[in-house]
């Protein structure tokens, strides 16, 4: 069991909205898990000063660390001392570690898509490959810099074509902006970064294709059920959030965390099957 005394760690979530968030159950399970003095609560400012503050009261000792969420992702990569090349190369951050005074960034979504992958499609190769991310916002921003990273040649697809156009400046290498149906040609893997179900004929897609959603409300998404209707093997948006916790729990709280898989308790949670 875990245990509260004087001496624990605080950790959490900074986001807005955060209520619904699903890292407080992750993390205070494996707390719980590895008899921690410690807990991770959730935190919404209200606004960047909000932020800020939060910012401040870490810098104070008040806290051990936090996961940040949206919208202050790009706000706490510009509030660190020091970051990781992997929050650099995305331009955000979805972890604050403070250490005396200081603060220290770094970003996981990228290494949780990754994880998500190995887990659900083993199988896929990204090196060299095509694939398609289809949006171009701060969701999009750290996978696609992951897959990039991986070796993989990524297609950014979104409604405003400068949005896309940015996004593939700022990553370089083997990221650039596409549109219309080419972009999907011979592509091994297709990632939803958009909050919403996108406009895809999944019928075009090469027989194997790996298709991908980042949102885990629901678990199965509209997008992954017409996926797998079509034959068509998928990764799910809660295998990515539970890849990216584990490097946050270690940074956070200091120790990795223990064999436990929180899935089923989070799909228990969410009332889902599978």
């Amino acid at each position: 069991m875990s245990r509260i005394t004087g001496a624990a760690r605080v950790g959490g979530i900074a986001g807005n909205p955060v209520v619904h968030s699903l890292s407080p159950l992750i993390h205070n399970a494996w707390i719980a898990a590895a008899g921690l003095d410690a807990v991770y609560v959730p935190f919404a400012p209200v606004d960047a000063a909000g932020f800020d503050s939060l910012v401040a009261a870490g810098r104070a000792g008040l806290l051990a660390g936090i996961n940040v969420t949206a919208p202050f992702k790009e706000q706490a990569f510009a509030l660190a001392d020091t970051a990781s090349e992997t929050a650099r190369s995305s331009g955000s951050a979805n972890i604050l570690v403070f250490r005396q005074g200081r603060v220290a960034a770094d970003s996981t979504d990228g290494e949780g898509l990754l994880q998500a992958l190995a887990e659900q499609a083993p199988t896929l190769a990204l090196s060299g490959e095509p694939v398609v991310m289809l949006g171009a916002g701060g969701a999009a921003r750290a996978a696609a810099a992951a897959l990039a990273g991986a070796g993989a040649r990524v297609r950014i697809v979104n409604r405003t074509r400068a949005r896309a156009e940015a996004l593939a400046t700022d990553l370089g290498g083997t990221v650039e902006a596409t549109q219309g149906e080419i972009a999907f040609d011979g592509a091994r893997l297709v990632v939803n970064a958009l909050s919403v179900r996108p406009e895809l004929d999944l019928a075009r897609l090469e027989p194997g294709t790996v298709v991908m959603d980042m949102t885990y409300r629901p678990v199965v998404t509209p997008f992954i059920q017409a996926a797998r209707n079509a034959g068509l093997p998928t990764v799910d948006g809660l295998a990515m959030l539970i890849g990216q916790a584990g490097p946050s729990f270690r940074a956070i709280f200091g120790i990795a965390p223990p064999l436990l898989d929180p899935r089923p308790l989070l799909i228990a949670h969410l009332g889902e099957t599978g």
